[in-house]
Protein backbone atom coordinates (compact mmCIF):
# COMPACT_ATOMS: atom_id res chain seq x y z
CA UNK A 1 0.00 0.00 0.00
CA UNK A 2 1.40 3.07 -1.19
CA UNK A 3 1.89 5.73 1.71
CA UNK A 4 -0.43 8.66 1.47
CA UNK A 5 0.72 12.35 1.50
CA UNK A 6 1.10 14.04 5.08
CA UNK A 7 -1.17 16.63 5.92
CA UNK A 8 -0.03 20.34 6.45
CA UNK A 9 -0.44 19.71 10.26
CA UNK A 10 1.74 15.99 9.99
CA UNK A 11 4.30 18.41 8.41
CA UNK A 12 4.28 21.35 11.28
CA UNK A 13 4.39 19.04 14.00
CA UNK A 14 7.69 17.62 12.35
CA UNK A 15 8.98 20.78 12.21
CA UNK A 16 7.59 22.08 15.43
CA UNK A 17 9.29 19.17 16.68
CA UNK A 18 12.97 20.16 15.44
CA UNK A 19 12.37 23.56 16.97
CA UNK A 20 11.12 22.00 20.28
CA UNK A 21 14.47 19.99 20.34
CA UNK A 22 16.58 22.73 19.68
CA UNK A 23 15.18 24.76 22.71
CA UNK A 24 15.95 22.18 24.75
CA UNK A 25 19.88 21.39 23.15
CA UNK A 26 18.73 18.04 22.86
CA UNK A 27 21.08 16.97 19.85
CA UNK A 28 19.81 13.63 19.59
CA UNK A 29 16.38 14.27 18.76
CA UNK A 30 17.85 16.82 16.17
CA UNK A 31 20.40 14.47 14.78
CA UNK A 32 17.50 11.63 14.41
CA UNK A 33 15.27 14.28 12.85
CA UNK A 34 18.21 15.32 10.55
CA UNK A 35 19.15 13.51 7.15
CA UNK A 36 22.87 12.03 6.79
CA UNK A 37 23.60 15.03 5.49
CA UNK A 38 21.36 18.47 5.53
CA UNK A 39 22.00 21.45 3.44
CA UNK A 40 21.67 24.70 5.80
CA UNK A 41 21.27 28.16 4.43
CA UNK A 42 21.58 31.49 6.41
CA UNK A 43 23.33 34.43 7.48
CA UNK A 44 26.59 32.12 7.60
CA UNK A 45 26.42 31.02 4.29
CA UNK A 46 25.84 27.58 2.80
CA UNK A 47 26.80 24.38 4.84
CA UNK A 48 26.67 20.33 4.53
CA UNK A 49 26.30 18.77 8.31
CA UNK A 50 26.19 15.38 9.46
CA UNK A 51 23.38 13.95 11.12
CA UNK A 52 25.91 13.45 14.19
CA UNK A 53 27.62 16.95 13.69
CA UNK A 54 24.03 18.48 13.63
CA UNK A 55 23.16 16.53 17.33
CA UNK A 56 27.03 18.10 18.70
CA UNK A 57 25.88 21.46 16.76
CA UNK A 58 22.86 21.60 19.11
CA UNK A 59 23.91 20.46 22.90
CA UNK A 60 27.40 22.44 22.03
CA UNK A 61 26.22 26.03 20.48
CA UNK A 62 26.91 29.28 21.97
CA UNK A 63 23.13 30.35 22.00
CA UNK A 64 19.97 29.39 23.39
CA UNK A 65 16.41 29.57 21.76
CA UNK A 66 14.11 31.03 24.64
CA UNK A 67 11.02 31.34 22.24
CA UNK A 68 9.98 30.94 19.04
CA UNK A 69 6.09 31.45 17.11
CA UNK A 70 5.49 30.59 13.32
CA UNK A 71 3.19 32.57 11.12
CA UNK A 72 2.00 32.12 7.37
CA UNK A 73 2.60 28.62 7.37
CA UNK A 74 2.54 27.32 3.60
CA UNK A 75 3.24 23.63 3.15
CA UNK A 76 3.40 21.51 -0.42
CA UNK A 77 3.95 18.19 -1.02
CA UNK A 78 4.93 17.43 -4.23
CA UNK A 79 5.25 13.64 -3.29
CA UNK A 80 4.08 11.25 -0.49
CA UNK A 81 7.31 11.37 0.30
CA UNK A 82 8.75 15.04 0.03
CA UNK A 83 7.69 17.64 2.43
CA UNK A 84 8.46 21.66 2.33
CA UNK A 85 7.70 23.98 4.73
CA UNK A 86 7.83 27.34 4.80
CA UNK A 87 7.00 30.06 7.12
CA UNK A 88 8.05 33.63 8.79
CA UNK A 89 9.24 32.70 12.55
CA UNK A 90 9.72 35.67 15.89
CA UNK A 91 12.56 33.77 17.59
CA UNK A 92 13.73 35.30 21.00
CA UNK A 93 17.48 34.13 21.47
CA UNK A 94 20.60 34.58 24.21
CA UNK A 95 23.90 34.43 21.66
CA UNK A 96 27.43 35.10 23.50
CA UNK A 97 25.63 36.20 26.28
CA UNK A 98 22.89 38.99 25.00
CA UNK A 99 19.44 38.38 24.26
CA UNK A 100 17.72 39.45 21.14
CA UNK A 101 14.70 39.45 19.25
CA UNK A 102 14.19 38.58 15.41
CA UNK A 103 11.89 37.32 12.63
CA UNK A 104 12.71 35.35 9.58
CA UNK A 105 11.25 33.74 6.79
CA UNK A 106 12.51 30.04 6.86
CA UNK A 107 11.80 26.79 5.11
CA UNK A 108 12.32 22.99 5.65
CA UNK A 109 12.25 20.28 2.67
CA UNK A 110 11.41 17.07 4.56
CA UNK A 111 12.04 13.68 2.93
CA UNK A 112 10.13 10.64 4.56
CA UNK A 113 12.39 7.43 4.69
CA UNK A 114 13.32 3.70 5.74
CA UNK A 115 13.53 5.61 9.77
CA UNK A 116 10.53 7.84 9.12
CA UNK A 117 10.56 11.76 8.39
CA UNK A 118 13.99 13.64 8.15
CA UNK A 119 15.04 17.00 7.63
CA UNK A 120 17.11 17.26 4.74
CA UNK A 121 17.44 20.95 3.88
CA UNK A 122 16.74 24.10 5.87
CA UNK A 123 17.26 27.97 5.14
CA UNK A 124 16.66 31.28 6.88
CA UNK A 125 16.33 34.70 5.96
CA UNK A 126 16.12 37.37 8.84
CA UNK A 127 13.96 39.35 7.53
CA UNK A 128 14.75 43.62 7.22
CA UNK A 129 13.13 45.88 10.00
CA UNK A 130 12.76 42.90 12.24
Amino acid sequence: MAASKPTKQEILALETSYWDAMKKKDGEATAKLSGATSLVTGSNGVSTIAKSKMGKMTEDGAWTLESYKFGDVEVVTPTADVAIIAYTVVQDVTMDGKQKQFKAADSSTWIRGEEGWECHAHSETVLDGA
